[in-house]
């Protein structure tokens, strides 16, 4: 018990640490079919690495600087965007191997930055990226890209857009309300749509295989921001159960909802995310 304890304080030490320079960004909330989105708008949940320009700096949502080579930021806006890292869908560990490197040089030429949201603006989200829209008139950028927004008209047409983007390996749906002026935080405005849900856990403990996967990772015990504990076990590679997260980090899971006792359930490894 005591060394659970210890390893609970070093994971919620090391999860503060990056704090100081983490950037005030906005985040989703769940969408659920009794919310009324007709009127808002929709586009794809991009599998990529979020990546907010200050301005200045291109710097993670954990506040760790990206470092790009200098012709692919060389025409940035003065002002800040918030966006995602991109290359195309499936294809998240070939971008975070691109970003989080300090050397990848010529790699950066596959990345685009999709544009959604151009902060401390006034007005609504149409307003705030037309400001964005405006300054790439007069100062083209092949690596930035404004994320295209659909009206929603229906909630059939939101299903159907999400079934068109997920059939084809992509993540899910965002959609927002476009009037709400700029604010951060966990919105009401803002909600991501998917086949199934996702969130984070930060790794406690990790726990030795039976059978085939003796001498080796079986899964992993871990902790959500809500203080749920949980074994992941499933939807690791064989690279990942030889090298399995450090305790500490922070790992991405699916479920499908929860259990009568507030499980998940059926939690699946996604992603290890990045330090910072």
């Amino acid at each position: 018990m005591i060394i659970k304890l210890k390893l609970v304080v070093v994971a919620l030490l090391l999860s503060q640490s990056c704090l100081a320079n983490k950037p005030d960004l906005f985040s989703l909330k769940t969408y659920d079919d009794s919310q009324e989105v007709v009127g808002w708008v929709m586009s794809e949940k991009l599998g990529g690495i979020r990546g907010f320009w200050n301005g200045e700096k291109l710097i993670s949502r954990g506040g760790k600087e990206f470092n790009p080579p200098s012709w692919f930021t060389q025409d940035y806006p003065p002002f800040a965007v918030d966006g995602e890292l991109w290359t195309k869908r499936g294809d998240f560990e070939n971008i975070s191997s691109i970003v989080r490197s300090k050397d990848s040089g010529e790699r950066w030429r596959q990345i685009t930055h999709q544009i959604f949201e151009v902060p401390n603006q006034q007005g609504g989200l149409f307003d705030r990226l037309s400001i964005l829209e405006s300054y790439l008139d007069s100062n083209p950028n092949s690596y930035l890209k404004i994320l295209p927004q659909i009206a929603i008209t229906n909630k059939q047409q939101l299903q159907e857009f999400l079934e068109e983007v997920t059939s084809d390996k992509g993540e899910g749906v965002v959609v927002r309300n476009p009037d709400t002026p700029y604010q951060t935080g966990r919105l009401s405005s803002a909600l991501k749509l998917k086949k199934y849900f996702d969130t984070e856990c930060i790794v406690l403990e990790i726990l030795e295989g039976k059978g085939k996967y003796t001498g080796k990772m079986g899964s992993v015990l871990c902790q959500t921001k809500d203080g749920i504990t949980l074994k992941v076990g499933s939807g690791f590679k064989d690279i990942d159960r030889d090298n399995p997260p450090a305790i500490g980090s922070e790992i991405t899971f699916k479920y499908y909802g929860f259990t009568k006792k507030g499980k998940h359930k059926y939690p699946v490894y996604l992603r290890e995310r990045p330090a910072n």
